[in-house]
């Protein structure tokens, strides 16, 4: 099985978040797609970051009656900070018949030569980069690499960060959430 790890902090996950991860699981070789929530640095307090369980929670309930989309807490185990090439290799150990594939836009494709042991990452493992609109250059070694799939999904605008602060101007972005993640946030008072 071809599992796409689809990593973000999902504060909250949004309507972009499953567009994405529902248009790779119908148009790539991925049989499922999990979203890892990454956790909380304990070195970092952010005020406007929600505890782990609770953007937790709202993955669940956004990825609910999706067969290939699932929720991941599979870092909230592993040391801190989080580095991808860690959860990669903890995932290989734990799953050894699965077969694991990153899913990143593609501003993260650009800063990829930055990232703890990356040739490690493409030497392992596939990426699939969906488009994003950001400044900057993807690296020539990335360009035509054989393990960089390039997935032309839909440019997703909406981010975590406008909707929360919309949230707090007591603006209505339920059209941007699933429905059982809004009524969570609400019910919870997040982001208020």
């Amino acid at each position: 099985m071809k599992i796409g790890l689809y990593f973000g902090t999902f504060n909250p996950i949004h309507i972009g978040h499953l567009i994405i991860a529902n248009h790779m699981a119908e148009h790539s070789d991925l049989d499922q797609i999990w979203f890892v929530v990454t956790p909380q640095s304990p070195f970092k307090v952010k005020t406007s970051m929600l505890n782990n369980h609770d953007r937790l929670e709202m993955v669940y309930r956004a990825t609910e009656g999706y067969d290939k989309l699932r929720p991941s807490a599979i870092e909230f185990g592993l040391p801190q900070p989080n580095y991808t090439i860690n959860t990669l290799t903890y995932l290989q150990e734990k799953y050894p018949k699965y077969e694991f594939a990153l899913i990143m836009g593609e501003d993260n494709l650009k800063s990829l030569h930055k990232w703890k042991n990356y040739e490690l990452i493409l030497e392992n493992h596939h990426l699939y980069v969906y488009p994003r609109l950001s400044e900057g250059v993807v690296e020539t070694q990335f360009d035509q690499h054989p393990k960089i799939h390039h997935v032309a999904a839909p440019i997703m605008e909406i981010s975590s960060t406008f909707i929360r602060k919309s949230i707090k101007k007591g603006k209505n972005v339920q059209p941007m959430l699933p429905a059982s993640v809004w009524n969570y946030i609400d019910e919870m008072h997040f982001y208020r």
